[in-house]
């Protein structure tokens, strides 16, 4: 596989398709919630920022976000196809998108838009596809913002074409392809870290990749992908999750491994939330989410476990204020120290995050 990734032609969403005009005016019709734990430090691991048509969703919309009540320390920029540079190399376009969300970076450690360290962390993409030679990209990513502290490369597969929603058309057993290992054992010995997004059915391909590379960190997004709820797997609901369940704990053992607990609020997942007439409240999307989450922080420990909000994605399921709500009282029960690691600490130690107060 020595060729770049074949690029779709329009990249096919994974969040709600209302206009960002359309989902503010359903978010505000939600009754307002009191903000629960409101001083506790939160490092949101895994936020967007885009231009798109009808769905901006840059600084002055994340700020709106991390004010509404929150204590929102940092947060970390996950790539998502933003301003990728204009190249005839298009192995190097996405430097324009680090050089971006590094810009954005700066603006909030001004401190001129409060105290929320906006894009703390930044993690870009990189098609290691193309082997060793994915180097020069990975070099000048990180020459380019010292916050660079990884790759995201979407790898989600599925046998569903509908379900192969990401930017490049990605090839079954993709982990496996050695080009595709080869370019991944670049990370490592520049201490990046690779974000990955694939499917549950895909977890043994990671793990496998995990096992090989035990020196790079891995970071399963989105609680790996659970696919149960969807119209292909929806007739065998409770064998996709057990089959989820047991992959997981599979993965749990490597202990390159971490983990994020957020993403279910993306419309393609089936959960629903985003059908309903008023948003749902947090007590029911901690009911439905909690005990997905908690099972994961059961395999993983909080100490690789890091809440994220998703956002602008999961904005199709519940506000800002709300998910995060929703997340305090799925960690209502564990301790203090528990709860720090899921909210602050664990991400910090994962993105190697130099935050100035929390």
């Amino acid at each position: 596989m020595t060729q770049l990734l074949t690029r779709r032609r329009s990249e096919m969403a994974s969040h709600s398709r209302r206009t960002s005009v359309e989902t503010n005016a359903w978010l505000s019709s939600a009754a307002s919630e009191p903000i629960i734990d409101p001083q506790r430090p939160i490092v949101d691991a895994h936020h967007h920022l885009w231009d798109r048509p009808h769905n901006q969703y840059l600084l002055p919309e994340f700020l709106a976000e991390t004010a509404s009540g929150h204590h929102i320390c940092a947060s970390v920029y996950i790539d998502c196809g933003s301003f990728y540079r204009k190249v005839a190399n298009q192995l190097m376009a996405p430097l324009g998108e680090v050089e971006f969300a590094n810009g954005i970076a700066a603006m909030a450690a001004s401190g001129r838009y409060g105290n929320t360290q906006v894009c703390a962390g930044i993690v870009g993409t990189a098609d290691i596809s193309v082997g060793a030679s994915v180097a020069a990209l990975l070099d000048a990513q990180m020459a380019a913002s010292s916050r660079f502290r990884g790759i995201r490369l979407i790898t989600k597969w599925d046998a569903d074409e509908s379900l192969n929603t990401g930017r490049y058309i990605i090839p079954q057993g993709f982990m496996y392809d050695a080009d595709f290992r080869a370019g991944f054992a670049q990370l490592g010995p520049r201490q990046l870290s690779f974000d990955a997004m694939v499917y549950h059915p895909q977890l043994v391909e990671l793990a496998d990749l995990a096992r090989t590379f035990p020196e790079t960190t891995i970071i399963l997004n989105h609680i790996g992908g659970l696919i149960a709820y969807t119209p292909t797997y929806l007739s065998r609901k409770d064998e996709a999750i057990d089959q989820w369940r047991q992959a997981l704990t599979v993965i749990a053992q490597c202990p390159n491994v971490y983990i994020k607990l957020g993403g279910l609020g993306m419309s393609y997942l089936g959960l629903g939330f985003e059908q309903r007439s008023t948003p749902a409240p947090s007590t029911e999307l901690a009911a439905v989410w909690g005990p997905f989450y908690q099972y994961c922080i059961e395999q993983f420990g909080p100490n690789r476990c890091m809440f994220e909000s998703n956002f602008p994605p999961d904005r199709a399921a519940a506000s800002y204020a709300v998910t995060w709500n929703a997340l305090k009282r799925v960690a209502a029960p564990y301790s203090d120290s528990e709860q720090h690691d899921l909210f602050y600490g664990t991400a910090v130690r994962a993105y190697r995050l130099v935050i100035e107060s929390a």
